[in-house]
């Protein structure tokens, strides 16, 4: 059998109050891990998605901008390097491939 448990007024109103700061914190948390990540904009003042957009970029010449303002900061250093020098080797490729002759 299930024992119940009385509480005051009071006691509820507390109980509420926490249950609603801990779910509050827990999504502002969640919500900057997908809005603003850490590795990203830790101590930045600048997040990379917005050079991106403002210079417009692209998504070769956008990774490698990515990758490179987070090396270090997320994976391993080189690692991140490595992507970055994938996606510039990607557009120059591509850009030899269109230019004209």
């Amino acid at each position: 059998m299930t024992e119940r448990i009385i509480i005051t007024e009071e006691e509820k109103n507390k109980l509420t109050s926490t249950l609603k700061q801990f779910i509050d914190k827990n999504t502002e948390n969640s919500f900057n891990k997908v809005n603003h990540p850490p590795h990203y904009a830790k101590g930045r003042k600048y997040e990379p998605i917005d050079v991106i957009e403002d210079w417009g970029l692209g998504f070769s010449l956008g990774n490698a901008l990515k990758y490179i303002s987070r090396a270090g900061r997320k994976d391993n250093f080189i690692q991140d390097l490595e992507k970055a020098k994938w996606y510039l080797d990607r557009e120059i490729q591509r850009l030899k491939k269109d230019k004209p002759s």
